[in-house]
């Protein structure tokens, strides 16, 4: 098979579309042939070598993957080879074949195109995870989301709204802030005019930004808030006065999805399958996907992604 490997690290050029030899499925494991990748923030961290492959992982980059099971391992029971799958991955996923453990895949949903499902199990498994496995947010809450029109923020704004929260979002600028709202945000603050934490108090914040957003952040929470940070592009260090944390009650969360064993990586699936696909099936919440590129042309879709503009996922997809 083909996949894209990184042989150094650096800018998207770095990217090359290598012959390397094909998964074989593990115990627990099938192996998936690749209809198409989703290009997460991640992958570009992982690119310039500031994101640590696993121990024992793949070292290709890649999420997030949909296809068909071409292959089952020893003790695989309920899936057969054909099915069609969306699958959450630690690694592996821009390639033409992926093995994946089988508690971390999901049916395509009702309605959702087999390429188009692949923009689904990363988004989703990290705002269900995040904001409402650990954050716990509630209907009648306020919520924040920062990054509103990429692929997190398009997920985050539709799961909490359809979950009953009063959703608010960063964008930059009128374009963004429009797109938002017609996802269902009920308040946008365009982040290079205005300051996010005067539109607060806020229940809950998913930050994917992290440095100087920290203090801004714990500042604008309610009593009993909390803020899981996701994300550093902003930096990895920041000032934080304490006793916003005790006189407020506050909780800050610091998370990673790729790093977690299979086994919770699982229940997170689990949870993602009986709480978010159904709203996914009904229309409440749909996949955002900007472009699809070839597999082979990620780089192209990784300078599109540090350019910024972009609104919810980029595809990669095997032709």
């Amino acid at each position: 098979m083909k996949a894209i490997t990184i042989d150094e690290f650096g800018g998207p050029e770095v990217l090359t579309w290598t012959e390397v030899e094909d998964p074989v499925p593990a115990p627990g494991e099938v192996v998936v042939d690749v209809a198409a990748s989703a290009v997460n923030r991640a992958d570009v961290v992982q690119r310039v070598g500031l994101y640590p492959v696993p121990e024992g992982e793949s070292p290709y980059p890649g999420l997030e993957v949909s296809g068909r099971i071409s292959a089952l391992g020893e003790g695989v029971t309920g899936r057969q080879v054909g099915d069609e799958v969306a699958a959450l991955l630690t690694g592996g996923g821009y390639a033409q074949k992926v093995a994946v453990p089988a508690g971390q895949l999901l049916p395509v949903p009702e309605g959702v195109g087999l390429v188009e499902a692949a923009s689904l199990p990363e988004a989703v498994a990290t705002v269900w995870s995040n904001v409402f496995m650990t954050a716990g947010l509630k209907e009648g809450e306020t919520f924040l989301v920062h990054g509103g029109t990429g692929g997190i923020g398009t997920m985050a704004i539709q799961i909490a709204k359809a979950k009953g929260a009063r959703v608010v979002t960063t964008v930059g600028g009128a374009e963004q802030a429009a797109r938002a709202r017609e996802l269902g945000a009920d308040l946008t603050v365009d982040y290079r005019t205005e300051d996010f934490a005067e539109h607060g108090p806020f229940d809950v914040v998913l930050d994917i930004i992290g440095g100087q957003y920290l203090e801004r952040n714990v500042r604008s929470l309610n009593a009993d808030g909390r803020l899981v940070v996701i994300g550093l592009q902003a930096g990895l260090e920041a000032p934080l006065n304490l006793a916003d944390l005790l006189f407020k009650r506050l909780s800050v969360f610091g998370t990673t999805l790729r790093s977690r064993p299979p086994e919770q990586k699982a229940a997170i699936v689990s949870e993602v399958r009986s709480q978010v696909w159904p709203l996914i099936e009904s229309g409440a919440v749909r996949q955002v996907v900007d472009r699809s590129v070839p597999m082979a042309e990620a780089a192209e879709a990784h300078r599109i992604i540090e350019a910024g503009g972009h609104f919810g996922k980029l595809l990669l997809v095997n032709e």
